[in-house]
């Protein structure tokens, strides 16, 4: 029998048939394990990635923030941040967390296209 199955032939908690609370407890457990595999799970692999992406910058890269702003790193600092060339001779200094993964990776993509 499948989950639904049970939880329908279970009998009301109020009632004269005293339902079993073994299966609101399954029922909750189910919930969790749900959320757990379709929310948390991957958004903590998709922080993973981006620190591992954030790590692995280095001077010359060409990124694209989330504010969108395109450059090239020109320094990494000892305090997180870069220093990011948006024009020759026009820098900027941003954070580290600041570049984003996902355009940066597209921007890049489209650059080997060319």
């Amino acid at each position: 029998m499948n989950m639904l199955n049970i939880l329908l032939m279970a009998s009301p908690q109020g009632g004269q048939g005293g339902g079993s609370p073994m299966v609101s407890l399954l029922f909750f457990a189910g919930m969790i394990v749900v959320m757990w595999l379709f929310m948390i799970r991957p958004q903590t692999k998709k922080a993973k990635l981006q620190k591992q992406f954030g790590e692995g910058l280095r001077e010359g890269d060409k990124i694209v923030t989330i504010a969108g702003i395109h450059g090239k790193i020109k320094k990494i600092n000892a305090d997180n941040t870069l220093q990011l060339e948006v024009s020759p001779g026009t820098f900027f200094t941003i954070e580290r967390s600041a570049v984003s993964m996902e355009y940066t990776q597209a921007h890049q993509k489209t650059d080997e296209k060319k």
